[in-house]
């Protein structure tokens, strides 16, 4: 799938120590939009229905073994109707040797041609994921992102509200800071957000009255995190009397973002509540409903089961005291 997202060609490469075989010029440059790979054995055939030349293609033992049962003039035909299309570049796994033909074809269309080590399914994988989390569609939000007993906490709520100073506190209960102020949200998958900090802000939180602060300096290095999946959003807001909060948590709420619903709960805020031990406890409750546990469910079932007992209780006081008043 294309994206209005790119990575170079070069940082995959490095990523995963390709071996380059041919390389135009600028070849490091060469931008690459799709979010998915190809093994082109139908290709090499001479079907190209549905083919997207955007996406890098892979060539394993299959396709290897394909080749070798081909005469060189059939060989040169396939690699030339499969360059021909400019695919970004060309890798060849499990350390395989090139054939003449492909090198031929690669310089002739100026099509890079790369080599790996790695077996075809784990490259092809591997890839996948790189290219999924380097191309996902993304925003930035206002806000401040935690990891709290392992659940990524993104904190959102209005300017000033204590979210920064809450994030603070966190920290030195020996939790870790991911972003402040401003969060890079990515969709990696149809059920996953990946959040992370702008690269010029990373590790710094800004607190009114003091400044700029260095976590990773201040508290050490196991007091950030580079990303993290966002499991919960606490949405931060000042106190309003009058306003019906949720006292059961019964039902839970859910934030979209990217078109991923993430669970949510509003959490007011006013003088003397404690955020940080607040935030905690939703972390740990949230991380109790995934393992398959609702408090809030329990203490419902323990209700009704107790109006029950009670309600079966006075049905037997009723019956008795009629069965008594019918007897004399």
């Amino acid at each position: 799938m294309d994206t209005p997202y790119s990575v170079k060609l070069k940082d995959i490469i490095d990523e995963f120590r390709l071996e380059v075989v041919y390389a135009p010029e600028g070849y490091e440059d060469v931008l690459i939009v799709s979010d998915d790979v190809n093994r082109p054995g139908l290709q090499l055939t001479g079907f190209f229905d549905y083919f997207d030349p955007t996406r890098i293609q892979i060539l394993g033992k299959v396709e290897n073994t394909y080749l070798d049962r081909c005469s060189d003039e059939e060989r040169l035909a396939a690699f030339e109707m499969l360059m021909s299309r400019r695919v970004p570049a060309v890798v060849i796994s499990r350390g395989l040797d090139p054939y003449e033909e492909c090198v031929e074809m690669a310089i002739k269309y100026k099509v890079p041609l790369l080599l790996s080590i790695d077996p075809t399914s784990y490259l092809m994988s591997a890839m996948i994921s790189y290219l999924k989390q380097a191309l996902a569609p993304r925003i930035t939000r206002h806000g401040v992102l935690v990891e709290v007993y392992g659940e990524g906490v993104l904190l959102l709520g209005e300017s000033g509200v204590g979210k920064s100073e809450t994030a603070i506190e966190l920290v030195k209960r020996g939790h870790r800071l991911i972003a402040d102020d401003a969060v890079d949200l990515k969709k990696v998958s149809s059920r996953e957000i990946l959040g992370m900090a702008p690269e010029m802000i990373k590790h710094y939180i800004e607190m009114r009255g003091i400044g700029i602060v260095d976590v990773r300096r201040l508290f050490g290095m196991g007091a950030v995190k580079t990303s993290q999946q966002v499991d919960l959003i606490v949405n931060l807001e000042q106190w309003k009397e009058g306003a019906m909060y949720d006292r059961f948590g019964l039902e839970t709420q859910y934030t979209s973002i990217l078109d991923v619903k993430i669970p949510s709960v509003k959490v007011p805020v006013r003088p003397g509540r404690n955020l940080a031990i607040i935030i905690e406890v939703a972390a740990m409750t949230n991380r109790e409903k995934k393992m398959g546990y609702n408090a809030a469910q329990e203490f419902s079932d323990r209700l009704t089961e107790h109006f029950e007992a009670e309600q079966r209780r006075q049905d037997r006081i009723n019956k008795m005291a009629a069965e008594e008043k019918s007897g004399e």
